[in-house]
């Protein structure tokens, strides 16, 4: 019987991986319009905190609905300045009388650079890569789910956040304020940046920021996510992005990235031009299989020792 299912899981990953090899023709449209959209010259870089942000997340929940999905709702922030930044999230209940008083959350940030003044005129940022890539990650698998026949067993809740260029003020706020309670988040997995390959990993791969920390990681891995270690642990990436603002309330809150460390980086050149479009359709479809089993059984991740921060 070991033996037997052995096989079946060796199969299982063998035919996951085939299937995240071959794109799926309507979603590598669905993202190049989203992407088209979101890293637009029309919506200037997003800024945090600025009209044209507002745009982005009115964007994020007209297409939370558009999927049906549950409580898609714009959360306004006013901060000191007077300045108002906005979060856009939906909530998937989860079908399982048990499980579904259990979250996971599925996260990336609306926000980027906006324009900045020079010699002949403002320059627009478009963050194609920093973070309409991790945006559409998110978009596209709230689409995923909603498009199941049955509801996950467990609850997901899909949160795209505002100003993370400038600190973090939405997720501060989300974390407030948010949707279920913050004990009943299982894990939150965020998307940053998975718009070019990395050179030191193999083709396709993503790395999970702060991977040595949890089990979450390698038992991803195990059902068919192409994650590995982060290898620029140089960069403290696992510190920079909205997961380290959940992993400080003791929620394993780990990031999903390929290459944050390219010339365009925080440059003009952050824009559709510039991304890499089968990898970024690749990044997203082969990650799927492995948040679909996450939502659908009951096994919780865990830090290991020393690994919370």
């Amino acid at each position: 019987m070991l033996r037997l299912r052995a096989s079946a899981i060796a199969v299982l990953l063998l035919l996951s991986s085939f299937l995240s090899a071959q794109l799926h023709p309507s979603l590598a449209s669905q993202i190049r319009g989203e992407m088209s959209f979101l890293a637009s010259d029309a919506l200037r870089g997003r800024g945090s905190a600025t009209h044209d942000e507002l745009i982005a997340a009115t964007y994020v929940v007209s297409q939370f609905q558009s999927f049906g999905l549950e409580d898609a709702q714009l959360q306004s922030i006013v901060l000191p300045s007077g300045a108002t930044t906005y979060n856009a999230y939906a909530v998937l209940r989860g079908s399982d009388a048990e499980l579904s008083a259990q979250t996971i959350l599925i996260s990336a940030h609306l926000d980027h650079l906006g324009t900045r003044h020079s010699l002949t005129g403002d320059l627009v940022y478009p963050g194609a890569d920093d973070d309409a890539s991790g945006t559409v990650a998110v978009l596209e698998i709230a689409r995923s789910f909603a498009e199941q026949p049955r509801h996950s067993r467990r609850t997901v809740i899909f949160v795209c956040f505002g100003s993370e260029e400038t600190g973090g003020q939405g997720n501060q706020y989300f974390l407030a304020h948010p949707p279920a309670p913050l004990n009943s988040i299982v894990a939150n997995i965020e998307f940053e940046m998975i718009g070019h390959a990395d050179p030191s990993l193999a083709p396709h791969q993503l790395f999970l920021t702060g991977w040595e920390r949890s089990d979450l990681g390698p038992t991803l891995a195990l059902h068919g996510a192409p994650l590995v270690a982060d290898p620029h642990l140089e960069g403290h990436f696992f510190q920079r992005s909205d997961n380290f603002a959940l992993a400080l309330r003791g929620i394993v809150a780990q990031t999903v990235s390929s290459y944050g460390l390219g010339k365009h980086y925080h440059k003009p050149s952050d824009d559709l031009a510039h991304i890499d479009f089968d990898h970024l359709t690749r990044a997203i479809q082969s990650m799927i299989p492995s948040i679909d089993w996450l939502a659908n059984n009951a096994w919780k991740p865990s830090w290991n020792p020393g690994g919370r921060p």
